[in-house]
C-alpha cells in the first residue's frame, strides 16, 4: 500500500510502528503523507517534484534508512540539527516519497489526521520549477474568505520566498510549526502574512489562523429519497471507513452509489480498508511488501454488494484512493470510470530520530488484489472519460438498473 499514510498513526511512534500512504501526501502534494496528505496546511498529496501526467509517476529510489539514522545520530553528537541531516540524506537520495518531520510538524499532522488543525484552509503541491502553487482551499476558511484560489501561486510566507523549499516546510510555515523546534504550533488567532500571484497580479495578504475541522467525506443524494447517492472523499483520516459505512447503510437501493475519489490525495492505509470493508463482504484488498516481506489486507465481512457501485477517478486520485479503486475494480464490485490514475503505490513507515524528528522512508510498495502494481502505472479505469466522467458515470448506473 502505500504509506505514509497507512494510518492510523500510532500517537507516540515506535520504530517502524505504523505503515502509511502518502497521501501524496496531505501535506503533500500537499500533506498528509501523503503525509500530510495533500499539502500540508493542508496536505496529503505532496508529490516531491513538478506534477506528473496522470498516472504516469515513475518509480522512485529510495532512502537507505541506516544511512538517514546515522546522518541523524552524527549531526547530534556535533551538536548540529538531526532533522536536517536526515531531510538533506533523503533529498540526495532521489526518494521524492521519503520526508523527514521536526517533532512539532509530525505533532501537527497527527492533529490532522485526528480531524481538526490549525492553520488558513490551504492546501500546496510544488509545481514546475520549484513554485509553490495552491491546490485546495477550504471552504469557510481564512484562505477562502481572503479570495485564495487553486492555482494560486504561493511566493512568500512572512516575507520567506517559498519556491524551493519542500512542501512539509512551506505547510509548517503556514501552520505556525517550529521549524526544527519541538515547541507548540502558532495558535488560533496568531498571524501570517502571504505573498501570492495570480496571472500579472500579485499582492499580500494577512490571514489569521484558526482551528479548522477537516471534512474529508461529503455524501448528497441526487434525485430525491430513493435517488443516487454520490459519496466524495478528499482524503483519509480517522474515522473515513465509518462515515463511508454510515452514507453506505442509508444509501437507497433503488438510486446506486457513486463514490467520487478524483482529487484524493491519500491518507490512511488502514482508512482505506476500512473503507473498501463498506463494499465488500471480507476478502483481500491489497498486498505489499516490507523490506521483501510479503504482507495482506482484506476487508472486514458485511459491507454492501448489493447496490450498484461506480467509482470515478482521475490524474489526482493518489496513493489510498488508488488502494481502494483498485480493489473494488478487481474485485467485481465496482465500474471504473475517468481517467488514469496518479500512480503512487509506494509504502512508506514512519523511523523516530534521536531528536524525536519522524523520517518516513519508502520501504516497499503495494499492489491490487489482482497483483497489479500501481506505483508509476496507475490504475486504468473500465470507462475512460476526459470530460463529463459524473455525467457519464450515471450513465453507467442507470445501465446497472438504477435510477441514476
Amino acid at each position: 500500500m502505500s504509506g505514509p499514510c497507512s494510518y492510523d498513526r500510532p500517537r507516540r511512534i515506535r520504530r517502524g510502528a505504523a505503515l502509511t500512504l502518502v497521501f501524496a501526501s496531505m501535506l503533500a502534494t500537499g500533506a498528509a503523507t501523503g503525509i500530510w496528505s495533500d499539502g500540508a496546511e493542508g496536505a496529503e498529496s505532496r508529490p516531491a517534484g513538478s506534477p506528473i501526467a496522470a498516472g504516469h509517476a515513475p518509480a522512485a529510489r529510495t532512502a537507505d534508512r541506516e544511512a538517514v539514522e546515522r546522518a541523524a545520530s552524527q549531526a547530534i553528537e556535533d551538536g548540529k540539527s538531526g532533522s536536517k541531516a536526515a531531510a538533506d540524506v533523503v533529498s540526495r537520495s532521489g526518494d521524492r516519497w521519503s520526508t523527514v518531520y521536526t517533532a512539532g510538524e509530525f505533532e501537527d499532522f497527527q492533529q490532522q489526521l485526528d480531524g481538526a488543525y490549525v492553520g488558513v484552509g490551504l492546501w500546496v503541491r510544488q509545481a514546475d520549477g520549484g513554485r509553490i502553487a495552491v491546490s485546495r482551499v477550504q471552504p469557510g476558511s481564512p484562505a477562502a474568505r481572503a479570495g485564495i484560489a487553486v492555482g494560486d501561486r504561493l511566493r512568500a510566507i512572512d516575507g520567506r520566498a517559498s519556491q524551493g523549499r519542500p512542501v512539509t516546510e512551506i505547510v509548517g510555515r503556514l501552520r505556525g510549526v517550529p521549524q526544527g523546534a519541538r515547541g507548540p504550533a502558532a495558535g488560533a488567532g496568531t498571524p501570517v502574512e502571504l505573498d501570492l500571484q495570480r496571472g500579472d497580479r500579485r499582492w499580500t495578504t494577512t490571514l489569521h489562523r484558526t482551528r479548522l475541522s477537516t471534512q474529508n467525506v461529503t455524501v448528497d443524494r441526487v434525485g430525491g429519497r430513493h435517488g443516487l447517492t454520490r459519496i466524495k472523499i478528499t482524503a483519509f483520516a480517522k474515522g473515513t471507513g465509518a462515515e463511508v459505512r454510515r452514507a453506505v447503510r442509508d444509501a437507497s437501493p433503488h438510486g446506486g452509489l457513486l463514490l467520487d475519489l478524483r482529487g484524493n490525495t491519500g491518507g490512511l492505509v488502514t482508512e482505506a480498508v476500512a473503507t473498501a470493508s463498506a463494499f465488500l463482504d471480507g476478502g483481500l484488498v491489497a498486498t505489499y511488501d516490507v523490506d521483501g516481506s510479503q504482507r495482506a489486507l482484506y476487508a472486514e465481512g458485511h459491507g454492501d454488494t448489493r447496490i450498484p457501485l461506480v467509482v470515478l477517478v482521475d490524474g489526482g486520485t493518489m496513493s489510498a484512493g488508488e488502494l481502494l479503486a483498485g480493489a473494488l475494480q478487481d474485485r467485481g464490485r465496482a465500474i471504473v470510470v475517468g481517467s488514469p490514475t496518479f500512480g503512487k503505490g509506494s509504502v512508506q513507515m514512519p523511523t523516530e530520530l534521536p531528536d524525536g524528528s519522524v523520517a518516513e522512508l519508502t520501504v516497499g510498495h503495494y499492489r491490487t488484489p489482482s497483483g497489479r502494481a500501481v506505483d508509476g502505472h496507475g490504475i486504468t479505469p473500465d470507462l475512460i472519460v476526459d470530460g463529463g466522467a459524473e455525467k457519464r458515470a450515471r450513465t453507467v448506473l442507470s445501465g446497472l438498473g438504477t435510477g441514476a
